[in-house]
C-alpha cells in the first residue's frame, strides 16, 4: 500500500489496488486562504475509485475540487450533507456516486473495506445553527488498516472507537496562527498516536494554506508542526514509524497483519 500527501488533508490513500482521496482541496487559493507551500495537486491527484470527505467546512468539503472527480467516482460524506449542502446533489446529477455514513457504518470499494469512525469537531458546513452531519474519520481495510482522521480533537475512548490501525494520518496544524476547539496540535497528536499505536503515520493538515496578510503573525504555527509531531512522537511513541512527508511525496510504510 502506498500513501501521498498532496497538502493539507488532500492524500491518496492506495491499498489493493484501490486508490482512495481524502478531503481533496485543489485550489490555489479560496476565501482568506492562500497555498503558501507546495504546488497545485496534479490533475492525476483527481484519479480515484473513492473519495472520502470527512467533514462539510469548505477546506475539506469542497466543491470546486469534488468536480474535477471523473463520473462514477464514489464519494463518502456524513450523514446528512446533501441535505445540508444542496449542490452536492447537482454533483451527483453529473456522475458523481454519493454515499453518506454515519459513525459505526462502511461500506466497500472494489473489495475494500471503508468504516466510518467519530470525529470530535464542528460538522457543521457554518459555525452557526444545529448540528445536522457529523465530522466523520475513516478507516480504510485493504492490506493494512489505514485511519484518516479528517479533523478532530482528542475525545474519551478514541482508540475503541477508531479500532486496531496499522497506519494513522493525523492531523497536526491547521490553516491559521490559533487553532480552535476540535483541533489536534502536534503534542496532542502525538498523545492521539500514543494511545492508537500504529505501525506507521504520516502528518497532515498543516504548512499548506496560510490566511493572506497573515505570514507574520505567528508564523510557527506553519512551518513547525511537522517537526514538533516527530519530536513529540519520538518521545511517547517510540515504536511507531514516523514518516514526515513533502507536498507530493509518497511513502509505502511497512506493516504487518
Amino acid at each position: 500500500m502506498e500513501i501521498t500527501w498532496w497538502g493539507h488533508a488532500t492524500c491518496t490513500v492506495e491499498d489493493s489496488g484501490v486508490r482512495f482521496l481524502t478531503d481533496p482541496l485543489f485550489a490555489r487559493r479560496f476565501a482568506h486562504l492562500r497555498r503558501r507551500r507546495g504546488a497545485v495537486p496534479p490533475p492525476q491527484a483527481a484519479h480515484a475509485e473513492a473519495v472520502l470527505v470527512s467533514h462539510l467546512h469548505a477546506d475539506h468539503l469542497h466543491l470546486p475540487s469534488l468536480a474535477r472527480l471523473a463520473p462514477g467516482t464514489r464519494v463518502f460524506v456524513p450523514r446528512g450533507a446533501l441535505a445540508a449542502v444542496p449542490a452536492l446533489r447537482r454533483l451527483g446529477g453529473r456522475g458523481l456516486r454519493l454515499t453518506e455514513l454515519a459513525p459505526g457504518e462502511s461500506a466497500a470499494v472494489d473489495g475494500v473495506r471503508v468504516r466510518a469512525v467519530p470525529a470530535s469537531h464542528d460538522g457543521r458546513r457554518i459555525p452557526v445553527g444545529p448540528q445536522r452531519s457529523p465530522a466523520l474519520g475513516y478507516v480504510v481495510e485493504g492490506e493494512a488498516r489505514t485511519y484518516f482522521a479528517g479533523d478532530t480533537g482528542l475525545f474519551d475512548g478514541m482508540a475503541d472507537a477508531v479500532g486496531p490501525v496499522d497506519v494513522a494520518l493525523l492531523p497536526v496544524g491547521g490553516w491559521g496562527p490559533f487553532l480552535g476547539h476540535g483541533h489536534l496540535n502536534a503534542g496532542r497528536a502525538a498523545e492521539a498516536l500514543a494511545a492508537l499505536s500504529p505501525a506507521a503515520a504520516v502528518p497532515v493538515h498543516y504548512g499548506t494554506y496560510w490566511p493572506i496578510g497573515m505570514d507574520a503573525v505567528r508564523p510557527h504555527e506553519f512551518h513547525s508542526p511537522g517537526d514538533e509531531f516527530v519530536r513529540h512522537a519520538t518521545l511517547i511513541a517510540p515504536k511507531v514509524a514516523v514518516h514526515r512527508l513533502g507536498h507530493g511525496e509518497r511513502v509505502r510504510p511497512e506493516v504487518a497483519r
